[in-house]
């Protein structure tokens, strides 16, 4: 990985962990990335990060349907929810992939990247 590169997955790393919208497991790997950085396990961290970060970065599309369903309205109420799903809307039709919260905007950042980091 580049130096430019690794900069900007530190840069999108720290925006996860102060995102509140971050999952507690995304948390720790992301913690645990940067704690390896120089180590002899960096190579199997990262691996490791970028992994957990396809399984808990949300897909446009998901957040759309849960913002639009009554358990989404349930979790964020009928007009937050309502907000999210035309937000996630807007979004999508602008070639946005990934949810729109903090923890998922950054995180889809690095996915994009996926390739030149490994």
């Amino acid at each position: 990985m580049t130096e430019d590169t690794r900069k900007f997955v530190e840069e999108k790393t720290k925006e996860i962990l102060n995102a509140g919208s971050c999952c507690p497991e995304l948390k720790e790997m992301a913690e645990k990335w940067l704690a390896a950085e120089g180590t002899t396990d960096e190579k199997a961290v990262t691996e490791a990060y970028l992994q957990e970060l396809s399984e808990d970065v949300l897909p446009i599309d998901a957040l759309i349907s849960f913002a639009s369903s009554e358990k989404g309205a349930e979790v964020f109420g009928a007009e937050r929810a309502k907000s999210m799903a035309e937000a996630g809307k807007a979004s999508k039709a602008n070639g946005g992939k990934y949810c729109i919260c903090p923890a998922c905007s950054a995180g889809g950042a690095i996915l994009d990247k996926k390739n030149e980091i490994l």
